[in-house]
């Protein structure tokens, strides 16, 4: 099979957590900066957290947003944490801007809020187990939007009543920060996905 190529969007954010979980994995990773740095072949895409409307706004200065979003509806498998989420959610709660729009969720940004600004806790993801999660200023799924096709988007985690975590077809959307933790499982989910 060879080694998978992940290109992990290196804007803005917390990119080099990924870079170093995915190459812990055997991976070999590409930071995506420019227009150019998409003419090289990869196997996935991870879409970090940081700032949404940064990362919105960069991506589209860079000519990035078109062909990526191409790529994604193409089929291309995709991990989306926390900012990476917003990026990929078809519709926002509270901004009427999206940005590659092609996961069928709702969700709110920084949804929980100043006082629960980070947390951290412990919880059951789908096909995983109990994974440790640790939110920064979050954002959470409200809700799961009807897709046209069979294929549901599917839930993996809920904390506290919030839609955390869900895979739709080749989209992973996470709402906490996988990379920050020492469990790999769900860049490993990921790595799956990128070798199906």
């Amino acid at each position: 099979m060879g080694k998978k190529k992940i290109a992990v969007l290196a804007v803005q954010g917390a990119f080099a957590e990924h870079i170093h979980r995915m190459e812990a994995l055997g991976a070999e990773c590409i930071e995506l900066r420019q227009r150019a740095d998409l003419e090289q072949e990869f196997d996935g895409l991870i879409l970090p957290g940081g700032e949404s409307t940064v990362q919105g706004k960069l991506l589209r200065e860079l000519d990035l947003l078109a062909p990526l979003q191409q790529k994604i509806r193409n089929g291309l498998p995709v991990l989306g944490t926390c900012a990476g989420l917003i990026l990929l959610a078809g519709e926002l709660s509270n901004d009427e801007h999206t940005y590659f729009g092609t996961l069928p969720v709702r969700v709110q940004r920084n949804a929980y809020g100043r006082q629960l600004g980070s947390f951290h806790t412990l919880q059951e993801v789908k096909g995983i187990g109990s994974v440790p999660m640790t939110f920064i200023r979050a954002p959470y799924i409200e809700s799961v939007q009807e897709a046209e096709e069979a294929q549901a988007v599917e839930i993996l985690a809920v904390v506290d009543g919030h839609i955390v975590a869900v895979r739709y077809r080749n989209q992973l959307g996470i709402a906490f920060h996988p990379e920050l933790d020492s469990d790999n499982r769900i860049h490993e989910m990921f790595l799956q996905m990128c070798r199906a």
